[in-house]
């Protein structure tokens, strides 16, 4: 598939700044047999592999380019690419993202950096009039998702999330029903987040290796010194470049929970988080524990729990369950009618996703030029991304209290309370964390959907927390003057 349509570029002076895009909306459909979809992969370990595999497993589809700042691992995944090819096509290995999204045919670009590079390759990649297939959280805050969100607009590029599960018809049939009012009216949607992990340790600051460009894997985060924990995994354990486990893996059971609620709601209005990082004490930021809560506009409810923390017989609950206003619930596929303890299988048709697959739902989508096919399109991304990110903004803002069952701040909300009473108990009786430990308590926020910003008590400090500051040459353009 060739586009028709050229992209104009500018050089940039700064420093490993390359080219600066602006760009055209994207070409209209594929007709005919020439449906051939030319796509390059940024970032190339974790999740990078997994989108390698996944276009290796759609038909018509080259993988054009690789794209990575550390030169062994371009030059290793290039060889590995171009083997498995077998001459079907020939891929190109680059460091800079941006020379990629200057080949006019190149189609699309699958993103799979460390998050704070997710939003700027979207947005370039949308002005460059390319389509995007990016993994999640599709931001790394509040302000540049917007800005992700009015590139595609503007652009009409498709954009799909990384959120596999909004390509289940399954659960797509699940939430339809949910929302017709199958059991009633849904009044928590709840996430879980609970895999086992270990502490990172402590790295000092160091000279990066000689094979990562470190001014392209910095990009637009303001990171002064370097040190091995932050490449090639652990920065999602940081601020600056991760956003921990809720915008992590949790960002697919944040999707999912808030897929559940009425479809009218966008962003919470209040938000809030308790938690900590237990047990490992090393050079990580972010929590490895968490409960957070979120209210809706109409009163309806996500709640998150994260729980890393390894332990003799611990329970890995990578999971959603629903809880309905007359009592009744769903977990683990069963309804419960209230006050019962015997489950009836959830029977439900199979709800309206694009198929293929979360691969091959966005190359139908790309073909189709057509937005609206995406499996987990850039507002459900936005909507998603928002609601992990107040949460962790509350964490964030917290104070530091005795561990106790009694340490959050609930208000006359039994349901919020019952459920952090149930992740302390295995804090304290499983894990086994001390009395003398500290929870961070988040202060309840609130926040405005129309504007997307902070009202009420503790809002200037939650503002400055929506738009991370950016290193000159990558930084986040208005969402205006996208």
């Amino acid at each position: 598939m060739t586009l028709v349509n050229r992209r104009t570029f500018l050089q940039s002076s700064a420093a490993g700044a390359g080219l600066i895009l602006t760009g055209t909306a994207a070409s209209g459909a594929v007709q005919g047999a020439n449906d051939r979809v030319r796509i390059a992969v940024a970032g190339l370990n974790g999740r990078g592999k997994s989108h390698i595999d996944g276009w290796f497993g759609q038909d018509n589809v080259e993988i054009a380019y690789l794209i990575d700042p550390d030169e062994k691992v371009l030059a290793r995944t290039v060889k590995a690419v171009q083997e498995r090819a077998n001459g079907k096509f020939k891929v190109k290995g680059v460091r800079d993202v941006r020379e990629a999204l200057d080949d006019p045919n190149l189609d699309a670009i699958s993103v799979a950096t460390p998050n704070h590079w997710h939003s700027l390759i979207t947005i370039w990649a949308a002005q460059a009039g390319k389509h995007v297939y990016v993994e999640k959280p599709m931001s790394h805050d509040v302000a540049e998702g917007r800005v992700a969100v009015e590139a595609q607009k503007k652009y009409g590029v498709v954009v799909q999330h990384g959120t596999q599960r909004r390509s289940d018809a399954g659960i797509a049939g699940l939430h339809e029903a949910i929302q017709a009012g199958k059991w009633g009216k849904l009044k928590i949607a709840y996430g879980y987040c609970c895999k086992p992990r270990g502490g990172i340790g402590f790295d000092s600051v160091s000279q990066p290796p000689e094979n990562l460009d470190w001014n392209l894997w910095q990009g637009p985060a303001v990171i002064e010194d370097y040190h091995a924990n932050y490449h090639p995994y652990d920065w999602h354990w940081f601020w600056k470049t991760g956003n921990g486990d809720l915008n992590n893996q949790g960002t697919h059971q944040l999707d999912v929970a808030r897929w559940a609620i009425d479809k009218d709601q966008t962003h919470p209005v209040r938000a809030m988080a308790i938690g900590g990082r237990f047990k490992w004490d090393d050079q990580g930021e972010t929590p490895n524990t968490m409960f957070a809560m979120a209210e809706y506009p109409n009163g309806q409810y996500v709640y998150f729990n994260v729980r890393n923390v390894n332990y003799d017989k611990y329970e890995r609950q990578v999971e959603n369950e629903y809880y309905f206003e007359d009592g009744g619930r769903i977990v683990r596929g069963l309804y419960y009618p209230k006050g019962s303890d015997k489950g009836e299988k959830v029977k439900v048709g199979r709800g309206d996703v694009t198929p293929g697959g979360n691969w091959g739902s966005f190359i139908s989508a790309v073909r189709a030029n057509d937005p609206s096919m995406a499996n987990g399109n850039v507002d459900d991304a936005h909507y998603a991304c928002v609601l992990g990110h107040l949460m962790n903004n509350s964490y964030r803002l917290g104070e530091e209290v005795p561990f106790n069952a009694k340490a959050g701040k609930f208000g006359d909300n039994q349901d919020a309370a019952e459920h952090f009473g149930r992740l302390h108990e295995v804090m304290d009786k499983g894990v086994g964390v001390k009395d003398s430990e500290k929870y961070t308590v988040g202060p309840m926020l609130t926040f405005d959907p129309e504007t997307e910003l902070h009202t009420g008590d503790h809002a200037e400090d939650a503002n400055e927390l929506l738009k991370d500051p950016n290193r000159k040459g990558f930084e986040i353009p208005e969402a205006a003057k996208v």
